[in-house]
């Protein structure tokens, strides 16, 4: 899918979370997007409930954000790890990146030899990063090491699968991790910014390296008000890895659970009258993982591996709620997948007229049948 035709001047990104742009906002203070084929129109958030319908569904992720960004040094250089996935095996895939003097980070590019290669080909090479090589050598706050051992993909070197001794990661995390945060964010937040109202805590540590966003508008207030009306909801589990800033790369392999009582829901509702509503990309990857081609939902655990293009089409999902993405981001397969690319181009059209705000702390843009 090539991207869409539209720029996003930089002054639409969101800086800060809604709560902090005023005094007496909320996280529901944002402004919604609603897409119904090619039409749009315009809300605030909080008009959620009265776009929904008694005995639609909203399927929510409730994976816990974690401090992910912990500061290191590869000898005398300073470097940024971001923690991304825990493996079966006890080893974490990593992001090597390094500070860029404003408290944010850029891909680490200085492992790349790019002498020689044509300019397009260097900077695609430095846009992925390069953590390597196998061996590289951390060191952690606390007396913490970790050693890069492989490459998470084939696709490239950016995420790395690494060992780490001293320290068990979740404690190292809680003790000396920050969010991961961007270079068009303000400034640090604490970790409780980036808890959506679904999070809940795992005993093994678990979580998302990046806020599964979709879901941070809701409040206890909204969830309750919805409910009210005959909304249920459905929880489901994806641990997001870290995203490329730079490279827009799909996802990588993520462990997701859909529990039996969530799929019986969903089976449920889609026999009946009620919509199946996903929240966010990372709702759609689970649910969609856990269903077969025949469109039943069965209850699953594991890794899945599903990109959700075009082609592959959904099985499950009728509608997403889901953040403004930049143009060239792989997650618009997936909205168009659901919704078809004449609706995306012409809501992001709508979007950028109406000066929305993009990523993580934005405005929302749901998209109905």
């Amino acid at each position: 899918m090539s991207p869409l035709a539209v720029r996003v001047p930089e002054e639409l990104s969101a800086r800060v979370p809604a709560e902090q742009r005023g005094p007496g906002l909320d996280r529901d203070d944002v402004r919604l997007l609603v897409s119904r084929g090619t039409e749009v129109s315009h809300h605030g958030f909080a008009a959620l409930p009265g776009l929904l319908r008694a005995g639609d569904l909203l399927v929510v992720n409730t994976s816990p954000t974690l401090a992910a960004a912990v500061d290191g040094r590869v000898g005398h250089a300073r470097v940024v790890v971001h923690f991304s996935t825990r493996g079966d095996d006890g080893r974490w895939a990593v992001e090597l990146r390094e500070p860029d003097g404003r408290g944010t980070t850029r891909a680490r590019a200085e492992a790349a030899d790019v002498t020689g290669l044509p300019r397009a080909r260097a900077e695609s090479v430095e846009a992925r990063g390069c953590g390597g090589p196998a061996g590289t050598k951390v060191r952690l706050p606390g007396g913490a090491r970790l050693v890069l051992e492989e490459p998470l993909s084939a696709r490239g070197e950016r995420l790395w699968w690494a060992r780490v001794s001293g320290a068990e990661v979740p404690a190292l995390l809680r003790e000396h991790g920050r969010p991961i945060r961007y270079s068009y964010t303000e400034r640090d937040q604490p970790l409780s910014v980036y808890q959506t109202v679904f999070a809940l805590p795992y005993a093994d540590g678990a979580g998302s390296a990046e806020m599964p966003s979709a879901g941070r508008p809701f409040t206890a207030r909204l969830v309750a008000e919805l409910v009210s009306r005959g909304v249920q909801f459905a929880p489901v589990t994806l641990h997001t890895g870290v995203a490329s800033a730079e490279a827009h790369e799909p996802p990588y392999p993520e462990r997701f659970a859909v529990p039996q009582a969530s799929a019986r829901l969903i089976n449920a509702v889609r026999a009946g009258d009620g919509r199946v509503v996903a929240v966010g990309t990372t709702a759609v990857r689970a649910v969609e993982s856990a269903a077969g081609a025949d469109g039943v939902v069965r209850a699953r655990a594991g890794w899945t591996d599903l990109v959700v293009t075009p082609e592959r089409g959904v099985r499950v999902v009728d509608g997403l709620l889901t953040g403004l993405h930049e143009p060239e981001a792989s997650h618009l397969l997936m909205l168009a997948a659901v919704a078809g690319r004449a609706a995306i181009d012409r809501g992001y059209e709508a979007a950028v007229r109406r000066r929305y705000l993009w990523h993580e702390f934005g405005d929302v843009h749901l998209l109905l049948p």
